[in-house]
């Protein structure tokens, strides 16, 4: 009877060990698992502020030359900037769903963007919360949810269908110029004053024509731009941004069209009367 005994117990004993050693297996091998990445969230940057990262807390950038909303970053570039992408990602506190959406890459493959802006990654983060991408080569951006601007870089086409520099000059190649957060175009008048509108009426009746680019505070600012350079101005009781004095309007005719650029040519191609803002604008 006791040895009977003791069997159970040598038996209950084996299968408690057992147990323990696939517990603490399972355990070991969770706890080795990579960490998944499920969707964007804010995140507290000592010098930036809030920045968009993914769950974990890796940073996540904007291309300037991505203005169109089309993906230009392929081959190598994207080896160094992996595209982001997650089908349905959790959207953190602080993030409006409605700002993300999804864009199909020349390669098929499919990239999340936000507020019109791909999102990618930079492989030369090593550790969460990096942002050594932004303002790379005055081409990125971290990205936030708050910029009151943002920059592009793409060759500049005018109402006639011409190819322009960022002076209003017939001209082939790149140009910067400064966009509102989602991506479209600002433009300066040539025959406006220092912090003065000389183009609105008072009944605001030509504010279709070229609508000013109203704001109501100074907000964030790519690190690629000086942000004292912008201010407000009041006109008529209308707040509007202003960049190195020089009041700042969109073109009606864009139809707020990522990428369009059509007032460089407008109304009159080669006059400059109409001409987009950049880091090296002069001051007004």
């Amino acid at each position: 009877m006791n040895i009977k005994r003791s069997g159970y117990y040598l038996i209950a004993l084996f299968m408690a060990v057992v147990f323990l050693s696939t517990s603490c297996k399972k355990n070991k091998y969770q706890a080795n698992m990579p960490a998944v990445v499920t969707g964007l969230q804010l995140t507290t940057n000592a010098k930036l502020g809030a920045i968009i990262t993914d769950n974990l807390g890796k940073s996540v950038y904007f291309f300037s030359k991505d203005a169109a909303a089309t993906s230009v970053c392929t081959g190598t570039c994207a080896v160094t900037w992996p595209p982001f992408y997650k089908e349905n990602p959790t959207i953190g506190t602080g993030l409006d769903a409605t700002d993300f959406g999804a864009i199909t890459r020349t390669d098929g493959t499919k990239q999340t963007t936000y507020k019109g802006w791909p999102l990618y990654y930079y492989s030369l983060d090593v550790n969460m919360g990096d942002t050594n991408g932004d303002a790379f080569v005055n081409l990125w951006a971290v990205g936030k949810p708050d910029y009151m601007v943002m920059f592009a870089n793409a060759q500049l086409v005018g109402l006639d269908g011409m190819q322009y520099n960022d002076q209003g000059v017939a001209a082939t190649g790149s140009s910067q110029y400064i966009t509102d957060p989602a991506g479209h175009t600002l433009y300066m008048f040539s025959k406006d004053t220092h912090n003065t509108n000389t183009f609105t009426k008072a009944d605001l009746s030509n504010n279709t024509i070229w609508p000013m680019d109203q704001v109501s505070t100074i907000g964030s600012i790519p690190t690629v731009l000086d942000k004292t350079q912008f201010t407000t101005i009041n006109v008529f009781g209308k707040t509007q941004l202003v960049y190195k004095g020089h009041p700042l309007y969109l073109l009606g005719q864009d139809s707020l069209k990522r990428g369009s650029t059509k007032g460089v040519s407008f109304p009159i191609p080669g006059a400059a009367i109409w001409k987009v803002t950049n880091s090296t604008t002069v001051v007004l």
